[in-house]
């Protein structure tokens, strides 16, 4: 059975430590690439849930590589700071898992 676990900044993670996910902290981008790299050779972790800022921070060579991992997945937690979209960041999300575009109406 895989495993769900966060890289989020310092202020973040012990909300999700106290929901029983388990979470690291991450400074900067510099420490949550250290963390992604160690996370994604360890056996069982399937979904690896990154904060948006922390991903954006990333160089694109290390996100594309994260990006065509099988196992693990890795996913953006949106950005509380940012408005987004929150359609086209779904339908984004399904297009990485399935591998089809699929445009939600509503």
């Amino acid at each position: 059975m895989f495993k769900f676990v966060v890289v989020t900044d310092p202020d973040t993670s012990p909300g999700f430590r106290l929901a029983g996910v388990e979470a690291y902290d991450a400074a900067g981008p510099w420490q949550a690439k250290e963390l992604l790299a160690s996370l994604s050779a360890r056996e069982g972790i399937g979904i690896v849930a990154v904060s948006e800022e922390l991903l954006d921070g990333l160089d694109e060579k290390f996100r594309d590589r994260m990006e065509r991992l099988r196992v693990p997945i890795v996913i953006a937690i949106p950005s509380r700071l940012k408005a987004a979209d929150r359609r086209l960041y779904i339908e984004r999300l399904l297009r990485k898992a399935i591998g089809y575009n699929i445009v939600m109406r509503g």
